[in-house]
């Protein structure tokens, strides 16, 4: 009995020593990922409202947004700062929901090369501005029947982020 008291005493003074240390941890806060907007430039909205449909895109450019804020977060790059992305083009690979609307003939197994094309600004905590373009269309049509609508659109997404989380679309000089 007087060993499970000690053994209660010693974990209670335990505890004292560590919480004051948690409860300061607890208000430092942790380094912010970096705020990651997305933006559709104006004549690709334009071309959007005219053939795939503004939806469509807009999708996309959630889908990038996502894609480049989970990179970043996952690496720490551009802690503190802001990147801002301008969605230029994309072409999908099969037709969208809106050209087979518009055009009854067409079918959804119908596909093509895709890609998509993205410019924008990195912004460092420190004010340091970065400008950064990719883009990436499909050259080998061999590939593009197994593509969903946007998969090449996405693919070039998921490359952006990647290279962009480890510094191989910017250099500070």
């Amino acid at each position: 009995m007087l060993r499970i008291a000690l053994g209660a005493l010693a974990a209670l003074a335990m505890a004292s020593l560590v919480l004051p240390g948690l409860a300061a941890a607890d208000q430092i806060d942790p380094v912010q990922p970096p705020e990651v907007t997305v933006s559709i430039a104006p004549e690709f909205r334009e071309k959007a409202l005219k053939t795939y449909g503004l939806p469509e895109i807009e999708r996309l450019a959630d889908g990038l947004r996502d894609e480049v804020a989970r990179e970043l977060a996952r690496t720490g790059v551009m802690a503190g700062g802001r990147v801002e992305l301008v969605l230029t083009d994309a072409k999908p690979n099969r037709p969208t929901r809106k050209e087979l609307g518009d055009r009854p003939g067409l079918s959804f197994r119908s596909f093509s090369l895709g890609g998509a094309a993205i410019e924008g600004q990195m912004i460092t905590f420190d004010g340091k501005v970065m400008p950064v373009t990719f883009s990436w269309y499909a050259t080998d049509i061999t590939d593009a029947r197994r593509q969903a609508v946007w998969g090449d659109a996405h693919w070039t997404f998921d490359r952006f982020a990647h290279r962009l989380s480890r510094g191989q679309l910017y250099a500070l000089r």
